[in-house]
C-alpha cells in the first residue's frame, strides 16, 4: 500500500445511477467471483492513499448499502434519476464537510481501476489541483478535484454530463495512466 499523501485527499465513489444500458443499476454489480463493483472502487481509493472515501448511492440504494465496505460514507442522492451529475453535486456537498483539500472522483463502472492509478493522480494533489487521468490521450478516471473547484465543478455539472466540461473549459491536466490499465468503465454485462 502507497504511503498516504502529506495533505487530506478524500475518495468520492459515483453509483447512484439506474444503469439502464447495464440492465440495473452498477451500485449492485458484481465480478464473476462476486465481489462488489462498489468494494473494489473502495479499496482502489484507499490502498491508492485517499484518507476517506464517500459512496453516493440512489437507485438500488437500499440493497447497496450492505455492499459498502466498513469505514466507507454513504450519501443517498435523492435526485439521481435527474442524471449523474445530481450524484456528483451530493458527493462533493458531502465532502465540503470534511478536511480533504481535494478529491479523487471514480465511477463505480471502472472495477479494473488499480489503485496505483489513485496514487499517480494523487501525487498532484493540492487545493487548486485539476487533473483527469488519461490513456493514450484520451481523457478517463480518475479524476482529481481541489477543494476550490468543488462548488464551480458541482455548479456546472447538469443531467448526465458531469465535470467534463468544467475540465475542458479549465484546462485540466492530463496524467497519463494507459502504463497501468485500460480505463475502460463496463456499460453493458
Amino acid at each position: 500500500m502507497p504511503a498516504a499523501p502529506p495533505v487530506a485527499v478524500s475518495g468520492l465513489v459515483l453509483a447512484a445511477g439506474a444503469g439502464r444500458r447495464f440492465g440495473g443499476p452498477k451500485a449492485l454489480a458484481r465480478t464473476p467471483a462476486g465481489t462488489p463493483w462498489i468494494a473494489l472502487a473502495v479499496r482502489a481509493l484507499t490502498e491508492g492513499g485517499c484518507r476517506d472515501v464517500t459512496v453516493a448511492l440512489g437507485a438500488g440504494a437500499e440493497e447497496a448499502v450492505a455492499l459498502v465496505p466498513r469505514g466507507a460514507t454513504i450519501v443517498t442522492v435523492a435526485d439521481w434519476e435527474s442524471g449523474m451529475a445530481a450524484s456528483l453535486r451530493a458527493g462533493l456537498g458531502a465532502l465540503r464537510s470534511g478536511a480533504g483539500i481535494a478529491a479523487v472522483v471514480v465511477p463505480v463502472d471502472t472495477p479494473g481501476m488499480p489503485p496505483a492509478a489513485v496514487a499517480r493522480m494523487l501525487r498532484h494533489a493540492d487545493r487548486d489541483a485539476l487533473a483527469q487521468a488519461a490513456y493514450a490521450g484520451a481523457p478517463g478516471h480518475p479524476v482529481l478535484l481541489g477543494r476550490s473547484h468543488w462548488a464551480a465543478v458541482a455548479d456546472a455539472a447538469r443531467g448526465d454530463v458531469g465535470a467534463r466540461p468544467y475540465l475542458v473549459a479549465q484546462g485540466a491536466s492530463l496524467i497519463e495512466c494507459g502504463d497501468l490499465w485500460s480505463g475502460a468503465d463496463r456499460d453493458t454485462r
